[in-house]
């Protein structure tokens, strides 16, 4: 993967959905959206849940009109974009009791990565090395310093998660530091703790909190794969050329 030219620039159409707060349909030679899904699609997801705010008839017309073929999309409304765990209680009903998967719209993740997250049929998270990430990724290493840390304990299994980790945590672990990029397997027990925890300090309830309140109030143990892969990220305007390159040759199949 390519990291982002400084000066990059997007054309008008990018631009236009940039501003409607829509990343995952920005347009590449497809909606950046399609290729997420069509990973999963690879990994051997059969039903997508696309979680969107009342606002965003338009993803649901794309999708209606694409006629996927390997996948079932459906769709949950988040009311208020009150934070990624909020997202994911949006989509309780869809869940239904089972076990899901829970990825960001703005990543474009490893096939591999997905299908091991998706085998575990249980609670589980990968967490991907910091040096791949900026070595394999479209990240500077400033930017993935900020990113949320796994704390992995002996058996492979996650301890805790470190929001915005200081130099001093950071030194205190041992082996490579591992990120955690929202790519989760998340249990029903997931729905309970997002209804439990608080809004973080910026205001929104955060997915990173909820799991870790199942994980300390609900004893659930969660599984840490880890990925030496890269992710591409579109969360900025200057992502987006570096995307659009690395997926060129990339023909999504929904």
């Amino acid at each position: 993967m390519q990291r982002a030219d400084a000066g990059a620039t997007i054309d008008a159409e990018q631009t236009r959905i940039a501003d409607a707060g829509i990343k995952g349909m920005i347009p590449l030679a497809r909606p950046f959206l399609e290729y997420v899904i069509s990973a999963l699609a690879d990994a051997g997801v059969t039903d997508v849940c696309l979680v969107i705010g009342p606002e965003h008839d338009a993803i649901r017309e794309h999708f209606a009109a694409l006629r996927p073929a390997r996948v079932r999309i459906h769709f949950a409304t988040q009311q208020e974009p009150r934070g990624t765990s909020d997202a994911v209680a949006a989509a309780e009903s869809f869940a239904s009791g089972d076990t899901v998967l829970a990825v960001n719209a703005d990543n474009y993740y490893p096939v591999g990565a997905l299908r091991a997250l998706s085998n575990l049929c249980g609670a589980g998270a990968v967490a991907f090395e910091r040096s791949a990430l900026v070595e394999r990724g479209n990240f500077d290493a400033v930017r993935v310093a900020s990113f949320a840390v796994l704390v992995v304990d002996d058996h492979g299994m996650l301890d805790r998660i470190i929001e915005k980790p200081s130099a001093a945590q950071i030194d205190a672990l041992k082996g490579d530091v591992l990120v955690g990029m929202n790519a989760w397997s998340l249990p029903p027990e997931i729905f309970h703790a997002c209804r439990a925890i608080a809004p973080s300090a910026r205001g929104e309830l955060e997915l990173t909190d909820a799991v870790q309140y199942a994980h300390d109030a609900l004893g659930v143990r969660f599984r840490v794969i880890v990925s030496r892969e890269g992710v591409l990220d579109l969360s900025t305007r200057a992502d987006i050329a570096s995307a659009a390159r690395h997926l060129a040759q990339v023909e999504p199949a929904l």
